[in-house]
């Protein structure tokens, strides 16, 4: 019997994502798993900034600005490899060459080189570079079409019968389609080894939209392809304003519960005079073949509780632990008419529990803040690609200092910085649940203080024999009972008999005096954590 391929993709995500084997870990980063909680509040944790950052930099002729990245870490190997978007702007006059996507690879995900290959090369004129370089770290270049080859979006697929198909790309760029015309769309590549890549034939595999902003949407019977020459400009100008679609980024990931791959990214929405390109939003895209692609779907937008000159740069997604996280690159000031320079983005962590309803409790806090290290300052271009260990989550990211869109004069000045940053937080410390300081309800027979329950639904415990609460209780206590699925307590396994937990750490491990997990009757139960000035993030049951 020949192997599910879904079903071994499926594993092989669980070895790069899942850090302790069957392990169902239910995250408290919202309330999915929470039948009530009492005198508690969430508390958001963003990211830390790694202080060596930026651990790649901009030093060499191709890379004038560094951002969107993907990273693969292989869990039999520990290797990294790590692609990245070098723009080189007009430094090698061919424009194929402007935007490159180029890799690094890395021991132990902070010490990075550039390998030397053949694939590419680089020619340019222009100071301090100067001259050929035959070997460069340059894995893919563009078409050469209207406009540039833009971002990069790298995933591994095991399961692929093909292998030099194991190693997947999405882009953006410009080609000749089917019908012999120009199109910017969505464009796919192929690897064996994540270094020679061979672009899909049948490029554009999605058509996109550029260009046409401010006009009103066309009629369903015209060309979405219009050229017009450009007087003040000098050059043939060309659009196509295709209404809903997706726009110049993209990120995939394999979405394992649907069992095919999704891809989120750019789409533009139309302002208050129903003109074309005036805000991104998010959208989706679907695949089961890598090559044939849905209709876009808008599954978020700014809305009335954010500032009119937001809109989302590009939004990331992976899922973790049954969660669909985004690291949505907020981006803010696109309101040049009135002055505001368009080069601030941070990133929100966004959350769903489908891929397709997205809650955004966290958005007054960045989950990475762009001002937070110098050479980001501009911009922020995270990725879909997450880094799970035993004991931290890994976000790379590429930033530059100058404007998020456009580039700007300090793209090619001495001030200009850039490179790929790292930001981490301990494994599943999105968010955690804390109690408030003070209950005083007229309910309670006597004010508590730092006091609060949290009861999860029901699950069941059948065949589990541990459960871990990953908590800092440092200046605190846990205490873990069960009760019923109808919410009645169980004998011997009561908040009195409970084990207390203190200390920090990832993994508690919950016992009751002379019981266990195991000791409980199959069947589904529901657990109560008592809250005594401590903080929980997560709960496992294995």
């Amino acid at each position: 019997m020949k192997p599910n391929p879904a079903a071994v993709l499926a594993l092989w995500i669980c070895l790069i994502f899942c850090a302790h084997g069957d392990a169902r870990t239910l995250l408290l980063v919202d309330d999915h798993h929470i039948f009530y909680r009492s005198g508690t509040k969430r508390v958001f944790h963003p990211a830390k900034v790694h202080p060596d950052n930026p651990l790649i930099r901009e030093d060499k002729a191709w890379e004038m600005a560094i951002a969107w990245t993907s990273v693969f870490r292989n869990p039999e190997t520990g290797r990294y490899q790590l692609w990245y978007q070098a723009y080189g702007g007009g430094r090698d006059e061919r424009k194929t060459h402007k935007c490159v996507v180029c890799i690094a690879e890395s021991p132990d995900g902070i010490h990075f080189t550039k390998p030397e290959l053949d694939h590419h090369d680089f020619n340019t004129n222009r100071k301090p570079f100067t001259g050929l370089y035959r070997k460069t770290n340059i894995v893919l270049i563009g078409d050469g079409g209207y406009g540039d080859r833009y971002a990069n979006s790298v995933v591994f697929d095991p399961t692929d019968p093909d292998p030099n198909r194991r190693y997947k790309m999405l882009y953006t760029d410009f080609a000749k389609a089917e019908d012999g015309r120009e199109w910017p769309g969505f464009f796919a590549a192929f690897s064996p080894d994540g270094y020679a890549w061979s672009k899909a034939p049948g490029n554009p595999i999605l058509k996109t939209a550029y260009g046409g902003r401010g006009t009103q949407a066309l009629f369903a019977d015209e060309p979405a392809h219009t050229e017009r020459w450009d007087k003040a400009k000098n050059f043939l100008r060309k659009t196509w304003p295709i209404p809903f679609s997706m726009s110049d980024a993209v990120d995939v990931f394999y979405d394992s519960p649907r069992g095919l791959w999704a891809a989120y990214g750019k789409c533009w929405i139309q302002g208050p005079d129903g003109g074309l390109a005036w805000k991104h939003a998010m959208a989706r895209v679907e695949s089961r073949d890598f090559l044939h692609w849905s209709k876009p779907m808008i599954v978020s937008t700014p809305d009335d509780s954010d500032r009119p000159d937001v809109e989302f740069h590009t939004s990331p997604v992976f899922l973790h632990e049954g969660v669909y996280f985004c690291l949505n690159q907020i981006l803010s000031a696109r309101a040049e008419a009135v002055g505001a320079k368009a080069d601030q983005m941070h990133i929100e962590l966004m959350t769903s529990r489908d891929g397709l309803r997205w809650d955004r409790p966290f958005r007054e806090v960045p989950f990475i803040a762009n001002e937070s290290q110098d050479f980001s300052n501009g911009g922020i271009f995270t990725s879909s690609t997450p880094v799970v260990l035993k004991e931290e989550i890994r976000f790379y990211y590429g930033g530059y200092n100058s404007g998020a869109i456009g580039g700007g004069a300090r793209l090619t000045d001495a001030s200009q910085q850039s490179g790929v940053g790292l930001a981490s937080i301990p494994l599943n410390r999105f968010a955690g649940i804390r109690p408030v300081a003070v209950s005083a309800q007229s309910t309670l027979k006597k004010t508590l203080k730092n006091v609060g329950q949290i009861t999860l639904k029901p699950i069941t415990l059948t065949g589990r024999t541990s459960i871990t609460v990953n908590a800092d209780a440092s200046l605190g206590s846990v205490r873990v009972e069960v009760l019923n699925e109808d919410g009645y307590r169980i004998r011997n396994h009561t908040r009195d008999d409970a084990e207390v937990l203190r200390g920090d750490s990832l993994l508690h491990e919950v016992r009751w005096k002379h019981r266990t997990p195991a000791d409980l009757p199959p069947g589904n139960y529901m657990l109560r954590l008592h809250l005594d000035n401590a903080e929980v993030f997560a709960v496992s049951v294995n």
